[in-house]
């Protein structure tokens, strides 16, 4: 099961990768490790470094017949002065200008939405969905597909604050 884990990461990865950076192709992608159930990850991409961490929920709600790949990102891309960006992939696709919105504990995140895709709306709101995320155990995130079907998906945060310090360590961060 683990493997087959892996392999669904590493293959939504590539896909995304293949999706942001057009035609460039990841060169190496380096595990870093396990922590709970958080996997962090180092990419060397055209030379440049970049790290990240992806989990899946633990439960997923929503009367979809069919659904891609539903993850969570954290990514550091130090040479663009990118760190902390965090990104949800619903596994289809939102309701045009729909949000999304994250709990964890008592406080509530509105993300927008692009496609499959749900961001912060700006570094300032990354930091703070973070710092969230390090303080809490679970996140709920409630999104609407464009045929009106409404998701819930539930992530651990076990192991994330110690799965951050290490992607932050390998690209560089403190």
């Amino acid at each position: 099961m683990m493997n087959n884990f892996l392999k669904c990461i590493s293959l939504t990865l590539a896909i995304i990768v293949s999706a942001t950076a057009g035609a460039a192709a990841a060169d190496r992608q380096t595990f870093l490790g396990q922590h709970g159930v958080w996997y962090a990850y180092k990419l060397i991409e055209d030379g440049q470094r970049s790290c990240y961490i992806v989990s899946k929920p633990r439960r997923s709600r929503g009367k979809f017949r069919k659904r891609g790949d539903v993850v969570v990102f954290v990514t550091h891309r130090p040479k663009e002065k990118d760190r902390d960006v965090v990104n949800f992939q619903a596994g289809y696709t939102f309701k045009l200008k729909s949000t999304v919105t994250v709990s964890i504990k008592d406080k509530k995140f509105s993300l927008v939405t692009d496609k499959d895709a749900a961001w912060s709306k700006n570094v300032a709101s990354d930091k703070v969905l973070i710092a969230a995320m390090k303080k809490g155990n679970a996140m709920k995130v409630v999104g609407r597909s464009k045929s009106g079907v409404t998701t819930t998906d539930t992530y651990s945060l076990k192991g994330f604050t110690r799965a951050i310090k290490k992607i932050n360590r390998a690209c560089g961060l403190k």
